[in-house]
């Protein structure tokens, strides 16, 4: 096919290639990193989103500012879902990896128009993203105790939630991963085993982490206890009812003998299905659905307490801490089908009664958070959110970074000098990739209102000079200065660096080898067939 015909092929796409699509997807990168980059670090500033529909979300979250903003171009989209990625991995980075990202692309394009081709240039960003992580690897320690682990959380939250609050959330978090720690269930555990509950009475410092699961909800008759010590309970995933025929029919009665046996029949099913519960000593029943009210005074002289229209998400946390299973029909039911309880209580919140259900089986747990708006709970639950999921990894990988731009200088001194040992052209992308991890503590010293050049200088100098402890040494944001970062408590895990220069790296490269971008000019439509019938007619 000549080239003229394929221009022909073509001729209903837009079509950008070589060097005009790798600026165009550069730009795009760059102008995504400037919509968050104001967010990094203790000093960093929030963004107001607004929605079409005029309601607005203040954060300081760099995933939420990216998952809520309407992006079109291709490019920015695929590093919108490089930066939830992070954010589903580890909780954190997610701004720093954006950053990464952006300069990486950056860079590249400099390298490009110095006559490089873009695959020497991913090959050296390989070579420096292999020798970067096996670097952090060797400079991290192992945390020593919990107030190391204090440090890290709270320097994830540094920015994100006022200072007050900080402490608070901290310590719920580290306190909920603790009770987790021991129990199976992958990296993405405490999402389901925590819930978050918003209420609108009381002030930030008001919230709390309540061990057992809270419910929105009282028992289904007032005149059963509010309270127990615990006990046996059963979950219906459904209703407690009688089954109802399905189909569009109608049935005459021509007496009011007919219609009395009808309902003794429904009651006879009803004590049926309540005396199978009260054989297996069931004394606290969860219900899905509806019960019928027919059955409300014999579960009640049965001495069975009922909780009913509960969420899915509520009924498999309850299963799971109890140890119950979810049955549909009641009567199948069997002993091994029922679980414990460890104490249930009712109280007022809000002005709305709620229900506190503690288990015997694994911990699950509530964390009520109160707040003046709708807008300052939804941020205090993004912040707990991170502090919970860093909290929650560092049990399962307890290493640590020093945070303050530090590992990141240093990673872009050892590649320098790494660089130097290479004989090709993927020197100079490895030089590129250093120059590009630099980012990091010069944002966070343009957000702190101090000289980006000057600190990252200063840094740089500080551990060259710094002995064996020289790589510890990164910016004091409080106190303006360099400082070792081990005795200030500004850590970083070490799981969250190494994934996002990992996925910052892995997503450049994705990027640079795109060559030809194409744009269909038509939106795809439904043909009409009717129309084409017709005309064949």
């Amino acid at each position: 096919m000549t080239e003229s015909e394929h221009d022909i092929a073509l001729e209903d796409t837009d079509r950008i290639k070589g060097h005009a699509a790798l600026v165009n997807n550069v730009k795009a990168a760059v102008a995504l990193a400037g919509a968050v980059r104001s967010t990094l670090g203790p000093k960093g500033l929030d963004k107001m989103l607004v929605g079409e529909d005029g309601t607005s979300i203040v954060t300081n979250d760099g995933v939420t500012v990216l998952e809520t903003a309407k992006v079109e171009h291709p490019t920015a989209q695929l590093l919108i879902s490089t930066s939830s990625s992070q954010d589903r991995a580890a909780r954190d980075g997610t701004t720093t990896t954006v950053l990464l990202m952006a300069e990486i692309l950056q860079n590249s394009l400099e390298l490009v128009r110095m006559g490089l081709h873009p695959t020497v240039i991913i090959n050296g960003y390989r070579m420096a993203l292999e020798e970067s992580v096996a670097e952090l690897l060797r400079i991290s320690k192992e945390i020593p105790d919990k107030k190391y682990e204090k440090a890290i959380i709270s320097t994830t939250l540094a920015g994100k939630i006022e200072s007050s609050v900080l402490t608070l959330l901290a310590n719920s978090a580290i306190e909920a991963a603790e009770i987790l720690s021991d129990e199976d269930g992958g990296e993405d555990l405490e999402r389901l085993r925590v819930k978050r509950l918003q209420v609108s009475n009381g002030g930030i410092k008001d919230s709390e982490l309540i061990h057992g699961l809270v419910l929105s909800k009282t028992r289904l008759d007032p005149q059963t206890s509010s309270f127990s010590n615990g006990g046996r309970v059963a979950i219906i995933d459904g209703g407690f009812e009688n089954k109802k025929i399905d189909m569009d029919a109608s049935i005459e009665v021509t007496n009011t003998g007919s219609l009395r046996e009808f309902h003794d029949r429904s009651l006879i099913k009803i004590r049926k299905l309540v005396e199978h519960l009260t054989s297996l000593n069931i004394d606290l029943l969860i219900v899905r659905d509806g019960v019928a009210e027919d059955a409300t005074s014999s579960l009640t002289k049965a001495g069975i307490t009922v909780y009913r229209r509960l969420e899915r998400q509520d009924i498999e946390l309850l299963s799971k801490m109890t140890g119950a299973n979810l049955i549909r029909n009641p009567l199948k039911i069997k002993d091994s089908d029922v679980g414990s309880y460890a104490k249930r209580n009712e109280k007022l919140i809000s002005n709305i009664k709620h229900t506190t259900i503690e288990g015997s089986h694994g911990g699950g747990m509530t964390f009520v958070i109160r707040g003046s708006s709708p807008e300052v709970r939804g941020e205090v639950k993004r912040a707990f959110d991170d502090a919970l999921g860093v909290a929650h990894r560092l049990k399962r990988h307890p290493q640590m970074l020093p945070g303050g731009g530090a590992s990141h200088v240093h990673l872009a001194r050892h590649l320098r000098i790494f660089a130097s040992s290479q004989s090709g052209r993927e020197q100079l992308a490895i030089e590129a990739y250093a120059a590009a991890l630099e980012i990091i503590p010069r944002v966070l010293a343009e957000n702190s209102g101090f000289d980006p050049i000057d600190t990252v200088l200063s840094l740089s100098a500080a551990q060259n000079n710094g002995g064996s402890d020289g790589s510890w040494i990164g910016l004091d944001i409080k106190l303006g200065q360099n400082a070792n970062m081990m005795e200030a408590g500004i850590l970083d895990p070490l799981f969250v660096a190494k994934h996002a220069i990992t996925g910052a790296t892995e997503s450049a490269i994705n990027v640079l080898r795109i060559d030809d971008v194409l744009w269909a000019k038509q939106d795809a439509q439904t043909p009409d067939w009717q129309n084409e019938s017709e005309n064949e007619d």
